[in-house]
């Protein structure tokens, strides 16, 4: 029996407009990217499981897909700790790859490996595939591409301007409108960490605070008091986490509230600092919002966070923000890192929503040559030849197929043109050239015809 073809849950298969579409955004970025300094690198699919494995977090580790051992060291698979219930250990025993969750771990790893190959500070770009294990739904995909933008070696708040403006150019380009830029700042959160009595819970406090959006306040509280947090300490976060207005405004508010907390203080001057460099910007679509935390555990100074148009239910179309020391994991240490990443499929989701793609994307080829017999199509061969030479994109139909199908065939590749030239052409010495929007079909002079007749 033939075995019905599938595809695991959280993969797709993209057609050829799909393609066209992601091709589009890829370009669009990759451009921005290359204006601002970045250059391109590729990394494994696969690294290290050591490499990767306590990077993001308990729940990162467990989202990880981990590529199973084969040949020879199969028979070392700790099969005693599979029987004592010890799953980690069984893990490692029968895995030493793992699929990369994320780009930023593997550069960090990429940097160290490569410090005496690259110049300082380092500016890089990825376009790539990463993989975790996640439960599929409309967003949220197991495997998934991201477009990432980091400098390493150099800590500015030029730098880090930039990044609010490379999201901002990106978004521009693609003509997408009221996608809203969120910031925030570590120290700021270590800060209301330390304010609600509990400095060493910062990871419990801004896993719990960055499920806002999805959960509620309710829900963050009631993860909070899981988490042992005291109704006091959720007395002092209810008004913080109602902030709202002005950026400039929120920050004197929160400073006020702050004032005896260094490290708040500390964010706070950073962001004003990082602003003054965005000013020039029409920054309309930045905002300040102290609930956004990013669950990563690597971030360490600003962080950002871009949120769709309201009118698309959808999660983040883009994140980032500072790590320190992440290269230090690696055993360099002071290399500070900076980065931004755009999730490219959740990007095409809302262009496709809001339909802002260039209707041209639809076009695959510009002409499709009707075939009325090999000879014909002999005599046409070193003109398409000259076509395709200056840019024309050009079909040929292989087979002498009925003139209707072959018609059928040019109106569903979305083709502007088609080219007949049978007996009737090859006695006037002529080709007909048929608009496929209008209908209009006009005859030219074979030894003039030239490609701008295609692009037009």
């Amino acid at each position: 029996m033939a075995q019905k073809p599938s595809i695991p849950k959280g993969t797709r298969d993209f057609l050829p407009a799909d393609v066209a579409r992601r091709s589009y955004v890829i370009n669009t970025i990759k451009t921005q990217f290359e204006r601002y300094g970045f250059l391109p690198i590729e990394t494994p699919s696969m690294e290290k499981s050591a490499s990767l494995l306590g990077k993001y977090g308990e729940e990162g580790d467990r989202l990880m897909f981990h590529v199973l051992n084969s040949g020879e060291k199969v028979k070392k698979a700790d099969v005693a700790a599979l029987a004592e219930n010890k799953l980690g250990l069984f893990t490692q025993s029968i895995s030493e790859k793992a699929l990369r969750y994320d780009l930023t771990v593997p550069f960090a790893r990429f940097v160290v490996q490569h410090q005496n190959e690259l110049n300082f500070p380092f500016k890089r770009y990825q376009v790539q595939s990463v993989w975790r294990a996640d439960r599929p739904q409309r967003g949220r995909f197991q495997e998934f591409t991201q477009c990432d933008a980091d400098v390493v070696g150099a800590v500015s708040p030029i730098l880090e301007a930039e990044c609010i403006q490379l999201f901002d150019a990106v978004f521009h380009s693609l003509d997408l409108k009221d996608a809203t830029i969120r910031i925030n700042h570590r120290c700021i959160l270590s800060g209301i960490a330390t304010y609600l009595g509990a400095p060493d819970r910062i990871t419990d406090f801004t896993v719990a605070l960055d499920k806002l959006d999805k959960i509620g306040a309710a829900g963050v509280f009631d993860e909070l008091k899981q988490k042992g947090f005291g109704e006091d300490a959720l007395a002092k976060l209810t008004p913080l986490i109602a902030l709202s207005g002005p950026i400039e405004k929120q920050l004197d508010t929160l400073e006020s509230l702050l004032s005896d907390q260094p490290l708040a203080v500390e964010g706070i001057a950073h962001l004003r600092h990082v602003l003054r460099f965005v000013s020039p910007l029409n920054a309309s679509n930045l905002a300040f919002d102290l609930t956004l935390a990013r669950g990563l555990n690597y971030y360490t100074g600003i962080i950002y966070e871009v949120a769709p148009p309201q009118k698309v239910a959808l999660g983040s179309i883009g994140a980032g923000g500072r790590y320190d020391d992440l290269t230090a994991l690696f055993g360099l240490k002071d290399m500070h890192g900076l980065g931004i990443s755009f999730g490219l499929d959740r990007l095409c989701m809302v262009l496709e929503e809001l339909d802002l793609y260039p209707k041209t994307l639809q076009q695959a080829v510009d002409v499709v040559v009707l075939h009325f017999g090999d000879e014909f199509m002999q005599e046409l061969m070193p003109h398409i030849i000259g076509w395709r030479a200056k840019g024309v994109r050009v079909f040929t139909y292989p087979t002498t197929h009925k003139l209707k199908k072959q018609m059928q065939f040019a109106n569903q590749s979305n083709a502007p043109w088609a080219l007949f030239y049978g007996e009737e052409e090859q006695k006037k010495k002529v080709i007909s050239l048929k608009n496929m929007v209008d209908g209009a079909t006009e005859k030219i002079s074979i030894d003039t015809i030239d490609a701008s007749l295609f692009i037009r």
